[in-house]
């Protein structure tokens, strides 16, 4: 049995005046690991995770230490057949988006930037609030899932013009292009023969 650190991806939204909008998003991604197999313990500081999977033979083992505080009471949670993901509300009301999730300013391969769920502080406001409710799934792009294109519309994607095609296009314009090498005598020779005639 090995012990491994999953998988995290993380996003943020900041607000200094509406606590329902100043969050962390993180997903630990501990694919087949039941709930009952899983111990989180999320304080204002630090989240410890700990998950076994048995039809991986794996053990997942996670410790952080955030960057600034949560309020843990106010922290939601969300387990999926492939990760548990969590909506962690930030203790300090503030405008600003933290630097980075951690305390420690050193890089871990394991952290990721989710990008699903980023958006950039100037556009924070503008974005649509996401549902917790809604955090399982696959996400992605709806109608995605089968290889379903009927809803595309095929002619517009060319970007040309559809109706008229390439039949008005004149077949004499390429006559202006120079001669390749070895083409200069063949082309000196048909002219000729076009005076000639």
């Amino acid at each position: 049995m090995s012990q491994v650190t999953p998988e995290v991806l993380w996003a943020q939204r900041s607000s200094n005046t509406d606590p329902e909008k100043n969050f962390i998003y993180l997903t630990i991604s501990v694919p087949d690991v039941p709930k009952e197999n899983l111990k989180l313990d999320i304080k204002p500081t630090t989240l410890t995770f700990t998950g076994h999977s048995e039809t991986l033979k794996r053990t997942y083992h996670l410790e952080l230490t955030f960057y600034a505080e949560i309020d843990a009471a106010e922290s939601k949670t969300n387990h999926t057949a492939r990760n548990v993901e969590l909506k962690l509300r930030k203790k300090e009301l503030n405008e600003e988006y933290w630097p980075r999730l951690l305390k420690d300013s050193k890089k871990v391969q394991f952290l990721k930037t989710d990008f699903d769920k980023w958006v950039d502080e100037d556009e924070q406001n503008e974005a649509p609030e996401e549902d917790f409710s809604q955090f399982g799934g696959m996400g992605g792009m709806p109608g995605m899932g089968g290889g379903d294109f009927s809803g595309i519309d095929f002619s517009k994607l060319g970007g040309g013009d559809a109706a008229g095609g390439e039949e008005d296009v004149d077949d004499d314009s390429d006559d202006d292009m120079p001669a390749l090498e070895g083409e200069e005598e063949g082309k000196v020779e048909k002219d000729a023969s076009k005076a000639a005639a």
